[in-house]
């Protein structure tokens, strides 16, 4: 069995990474908490910097901009790290 290590972010960066996301897509907090199957307070307080994005959300969040293709590797590559 292979354990993926956690996806890690430049800190702290996480609320860039949030906000440009969901302006490259045009999601509005609700919808980008609607696609990635969280609330949408979780995405404001992260988007404030009051808290950070579980493991799990930055799997959903790697998925979405592999998904991308090249805007979402351009996006990764200026926030994630591995």
């Amino acid at each position: 069995m292979t354990i993926k290590k956690p996806l890690l972010i430049k800190q702290p960066e996480v609320e860039k990474l949030i906000h440009e996301l969901r302006g490259i897509t045009g999601l509005t907090q609700e919808q980008f908490a609607a696609s990635l199957g969280i609330t949408f307070s979780a995405v404001n307080h992260w988007e404030k910097e009051y808290t950070k994005p579980s493991s799990l959300a930055m799997q959903k969040i790697q998925g979405m901009l592999k998904e991308m293709g090249e805007l979402g590797q351009k996006v990764s590559v200026k926030y994630l790290s591995n």
